[in-house]
């Protein structure tokens, strides 16, 4: 368990409520009760939007807690990672519901039902008190006290956290809570923060909506709810759930809530949110904490990007189903020294963006590192030379197809060289083949930042081809690279990536699942041709991605080969193939796969 949570300086602590009921036409799933804000001045991000009943804590609510059934504040505590104060959040959602749109979730003492429905005795009696709690002319605990009810917290299920994000005028740290919607009730708008009410699907919700984006919120034409991030994504959880009782029930047994921050960043389209989910989250969060928003969350072929005071990339201008938005070539380095590693494709433009770059780092490009010789991350370094008269290292491939055939390295790094960019920095070297016989990774130690090249892609697995490419060295490679003092991963497609321990974990599970399934197919389907396998071990995949998952899948099955747990035999009538199997019992890609006896 960490630290119990604060509330974050300038950030106000808040509480929102989900009613869910089932649709009222009496179809599946299930319904959730919507309210849309009031417009409001500019740089109110809530103004407009479509969102769920809730408000800022009150310091009064405290005093409803002996007013509470269901829940103590030392059991919500715990559920919310609060020193104490938790149930504040619960009793918060409760009133600011009745204020906005009039439900009630409260009981008799002894817990029964009471009669709220429009027209009854104590519903009439409680009207007044709406205005009343909106204008703060009393606190929830003495509308308990006047009628003696209780704040009925028994279906109560804590949701979600969230905390706008860091820069912004306004920051709201908000607890979500889902409860069914109360029987017999009906929801009215209050007209003043709630100008009106749906009980939507969260499908329809999500249909034709507007992202409200900072500074931002009158959306253009089109129609559609204007929607904040936090109700986007929990309206798509929503979706999922075959009714409101099945969601209830997930959120109770949820076993941990955990802290969902969004930040600010500039895209080609203007400035927008970014979801932790997103690639590029968590370079954005390295590179601007304080939430200046001037962080890009594309990546943009040319533009130089500074990652550290000794790092800067450029990605080249070669996006591809293979290559993601396009190779990263990196500059590593100090004063007037700089080391290029990768320079991907050979393209003018790029290679000038590279120079232009080691100018504007106040130096010129000394030495270029090729991690290997793959086509979209070495061609680039001969012509790069040239230009530069900077040398060339890298290692040259066990095999020449899908090589690089221009490379010449002029010194081939061995396992454990420690190579200068600039006075005080220094690159190990990490042989780490796999992907390729002469992968290369190189760790600037000072910053434990390990550029990966292809040993590790953002956001997809890089492909193992045979001959070249052994998914059994691959695995071992990915397992050595987890005794490494890592802090972060700069791959050679996609942005910078934390938790590097945690991604190479994943990894390693991932290809170990793949190969459980392909011996499973083959196990239940055997003997198989190499197409009829890729079907079945990649059905999760789109077909039109089955040619490049055929590589990797030949690589599994000649893992499994050379472990003895499948064997392979050539197809009848066709012409015996060891592409992809030379010194590795002959099985390749003409072959009939079946499991070992």
């Amino acid at each position: 368990m960490s630290a119990p949570w604060q509330v974050p300086a300038g950030a106000r602590p808040a509480a929102s409520i989900l009613f869910l009921r089932e649709p009222a036409d009496g179809s599946a799933g299930l319904e959730v009760l919507m309210l849309v804000r009031a417009e409001s001045g500019a740089g109110d991000l809530r103004s407009g939007a479509a969102v769920f009943p809730g408000g800022v804590l009150d310091a009064r609510d405290r005093d409803a807690h002996a007013w509470c059934l269901g829940l103590d504040d030392a059991t919500l505590c715990r559920r919310c990672n609060l020193a104490e104060g938790a149930l504040d959040y619960a009793v918060a959602a409760l009133r600011e519901s009745f204020e906005e749109v009039g439900l009630l979730r409260a009981c008799a003492a002894d817990g029964s039902a009471l009669d709220l429905a429009p027209g009854s005795a104590l519903h009439s009696a409680l009207q007044p008190w709406r205005q009343r709690l909106h204008a703060g002319e009393a606190g929830i605990a003495e509308l308990c006290a006047a009628f003696d009810l209780r704040l009925d917290l028994r279906a109560l299920a804590y949701t979600a956290h969230w905390l706008t994000p860091p820069g912004l005028p306004k920051r709201w740290d908000t607890r979500f809570f889902a409860v069914p919607a109360p029987a017999g009730q009906q929801a009215v708008a209050d007209g003043s923060e709630a100008q009106s009410l749906l009980w939507t699907t969260p499908q329809a919700a999500l249909g034709g909506a507007q992202d409200v984006l900072p500074f931002a919120v009158n959306a253009g034409p089109g129609g559609g709810l204007k929607l904040l991030p936090a109700m986007r994504s929990m309206l798509k959880e929503l979706a999922g759930f075959p009714s409101a009782g099945a969601a209830l029930q997930a959120f109770a047994d949820r076993a941990q809530v955990s802290l969902t921050m969004p930040r600010r960043g500039t895209s080609r389209a203007g400035a927008r949110i970014v979801l932790p989910s997103e690639l590029s989250y968590a370079e954005i969060a390295r590179l601007d904490p304080e939430g200046r928003g001037d962080v890009s969350c594309e990546l943009l072929p040319g533009r130089a990007v500074r990652l550290s005071a000794h790092v800067w990339r450029v990605t080249a201008p070669n996006p591809g189903v293979m290559t993601g938005p396009g190779t990263n070539s990196y500059l590593v380095g100090a004063g007037a020294d700089w080391t290029v590693i990768d320079p991907g494709p050979v393209d003018a433009d790029h290679q000038q963006a590279l120079v232009d770059a080691a100018a504007q780092a106040g130096g010129r490009i000394t030495r270029i590192l090729v991690t290997h010789t793959h086509r979209d991350h070495s061609p680039g370094a001969m012509p790069l030379a040239a230009a530069t008269g900077a040398p060339v290292w890298g290692r040259l491939a066990a095999h020449a197809e899908w090589q690089d055939a221009s490379f010449l390295p002029v010194h081939q790094p061995s396992h454990g060289d420690i190579i200068e960019p600039a006075p005080g920095l220094r690159l190990r070297v990490l042989h780490t083949p796999g992907h390729a016989s002469n992968h290369l990774c190189f760790l600037l130690e000072h910053e434990k930042l390990l550029f990966t090249g292809d040993q590790v892609m953002q956001g997809s697995t890089v492909v193992i081809n045979p001959p070249d490419g052994d998914m059994a060295v691959y695995l071992q490679s990915l397992n050595e690279l987890l005794a490494e003092d890592l802090d972060w991963l700069a791959p050679g497609h996609g942005f910078l990536v934390e938790r590097p321990r945690e991604v190479l974990r994943r990894l390693i599970a991932h290809r170990l699942q793949r190969e459980a399934k392909v011996l499973a197919a083959v196990q239940a389907h055997g003997p198989l041709a190499l197409d009829a396998l890729v079907a079945r071990v990649y059905d999760d995949v789109p077909a039109g991605l089955h040619g490049v998952a055929r590589r990797s899948l030949l690589a599994h099955l000649l893992k499994l080969q050379g472990e003895g747990r499948v064997g392979a035999a050539p197809e009848r009538n066709q012409p015996r193939s060891d592409a992809g199997g030379a010194g590795q019992g002959g099985g390749g890609e003409a072959s009939l796969w079946t499991a070992s006896a």
